[in-house]
């Protein structure tokens, strides 16, 4: 296969909406700290530790699940399972953001958005143990 996505097409289209996701995420912290005239953390301002933390958060989650779904989609795994899973990760991701976006503590958004990536991440690790695809 030719083409930017090389032999990965699956995964480059869910990996170009998660960057689509990181930008708006850190958009969002650049624009608190330009209207806040915060340089360097968070200045105190629980609201731009918030927006922070979640950038931090999809920094920290997306680059596993999308290896896992390139290694599924190299060794031949099905499109149905590539794309269930990129669509958990993504919505995943933004009830994450949402969530902590409108508490600190314990919200259904971060706990479905850690859900979903959770499973994913084991889903797509098993499918690579058991080469079951």
């Amino acid at each position: 296969m030719t083409g930017v996505a090389g032999g990965a097409p699956l995964t480059a289209l869910w990996t170009a909406f998660a960057a689509l996701l990181v930008l708006g995420l850190v958009l969002r912290v650049i624009f608190l700290r330009w209207t806040r005239r915060v340089g360097i953390g968070d200045g105190g301002d629980k609201t731009l530790a918030r927006a922070i933390r979640i950038h931090g958060n999809a920094i920290e989650t997306l680059p596993i699940a999308l290896l896992l779904m390139l290694v599924v989609e190299l060794g031949g795994g099905p499109p149905a399972l590539l794309h269930g899973c990129g669509a958990a990760l993504l919505l995943g991701r933004l009830a994450h953001a949402w969530g902590l976006s409108q508490t600190g503590g314990v919200s259904p958004g971060r706990f479905l958005g850690t859900l979903s990536w959770a499973t994913v991440v084991v889903v797509l690790t098993y499918t690579i143990l058991t080469r079951s695809f």
